[in-house]
């Protein structure tokens, strides 16, 4: 099955959610208290670590929380022990110079490490053009090269030297070879922060010389407020939903939000409350969605398997609740639940998972992968 060209859809500009601000230029972190704390503790009692990895799932404020790291590094020159006062908390005034330098890039002792554009002469024509220009997958070793001669270099305000590497996971095994040769031998007056979405990718070697800070995924009182703060258009009924398939990641919220993700998921639960048998109509009219509109086909494949997964889990613990986002919702998954035992419904999350999945590496037709999904959802239903 080939797979025809997929139209890209055009996202709203006007989007409420275009107005996050990047974590560099975000001053605002809720609901991490404990990880700052931490670091408090640290600069307080003198002993600072010369490298920090700060791990959670993708969307709770890890880039955040580091470029706050570095900003508290650069302004107060760890300086800390028992003859200082400890600052109340990490905070920084968005107008404050350093903050805004920190933000252009502009600040002598700091580096931010991140994936490389994949070509440069077509990344500046992006940038001309006014487009974002299209990164590698991973770091490689030319994004980190020079990395330990930046730190060994006397900072050039008086303090010290920092270091940020966004996503640490992301780099290849040349690009951690070189980090773990700065960790194992640190230079004196510098800090490496790391953040990494999965630290199990990471050689052993790297997370074993840093201190770790470990961030939840955000309470449901947390993500109202940020959800009221970035995206005051939404209802409550829609930031509901939200909470429910962002897991307290406020990323994945507010993605979900921007790139249509409610409507998409609104077609899609509407197709599973005609189960045991699916409505070939809408079946079809989704199919052919997720075919012509990149977006669409993106946020379905993401989707479809999260909410079977979900339903495995009521059938395991015998009860929609905490996993469903509506008490509608709630009623399918119940129903369905009972309809087939647990085993089956792990089975059709796993080939789901599967064939979503691959449909992109193998060039597969996305409608007649969608088709061939929920189709698989309905054999399981209908075998009551």
């Amino acid at each position: 099955m080939a797979r025809a060209p997929g139209k890209t859809s055009k996202l709203k500009a006007a989007d409420p959610a275009d107005g996050v601000p990047t974590p560099r230029a975000n001053p605002l972190l809720l609901g991490q208290e404990d990880a700052e704390a931490t670091v408090l503790g640290a600069w307080a009692s003198g002993r600072m670590s010369h490298a920090w990895l700060i791990t959670g799932p993708r969307g709770v404020g890890k880039a955040t929380l580091a470029h706050r790291l570095a900003r508290f590094i650069l302004a107060h020159g760890l300086h800390g022990g028992a003859s200082t006062a400890a600052p109340p908390n990490l905070v920084m005034d968005p107008a404050d110079p350093l903050f805004q330098r920190v933000v252009t890039g502009s600040h002598g002792d700091l580096r931010v490490v991140e994936r490389g554009v994949a070509d440069e002469r077509q990344a500046q024509r992006d940038r001309e053009a006014g487009r974002v220009p299209r990164r590698r997958g991973e770091i490689v070793v030319d994004d980190v090269r020079g990395v330990g001669a930046f730190l060994a270099l006397t900072p050039a305000e008086d303090g010290w030297r920092v270091v940020v590497i966004d996503a640490a996971d992301e780099m290849n095994r040349n690009a951690a070879n070189a980090v773990l040769k700065v960790l194992e031998e640190p230079p004196r007056r510098a800090v490496l922060v790391l953040v990494a979405h999965n630290p199990a990718r990471l050689p052993a070697t790297i997370p074993s010389r840093c201190r770790r800070l470990t961030l939840r995924p955000l309470s449901h009182p947390v993500m109202r407020d940020l959800l009221g703060r970035y995206r005051p258009d939404l209802d409550a009924e829609a930031q509901a939903t939200l909470m429910g398939l962002s897991r307290g990641s406020i990323g994945t919220a507010l993605t979900l939000a921007r790139r249509g993700g409610l409507e998409v998921y609104a077609e899609m639960t509407g197709l599973l409350g005609d189960l045991p048998r699916l409505d070939v109509a809408r079946l079809h009219a989704l199919g052919d969605r997720a075919a012509q509109d990149d977006v669409a086909w993106g946020l379905l494949r993401d989707l479809l398997p999260g909410w079977l997964g979900r339903l495995a889990r009521v059938v395991a613990v015998g009860s929609p609740e905490g996993m469903a986002t509506s008490a509608r919702e709630a009623e399918v998954m119940a129903r369905l639940g009972r309809a087939a035992p647990l085993d089956r419904w792990v089975a059709v999350w796993e080939k789901t998972s599967h064939l979503l999945g691959r449909t992109e590496a193998v060039h597969l037709d996305r409608k007649q992968a969608v088709l061939a999904a929920l189709l698989l959802v309905e054999r399981a239903a209908a075998r009551a």
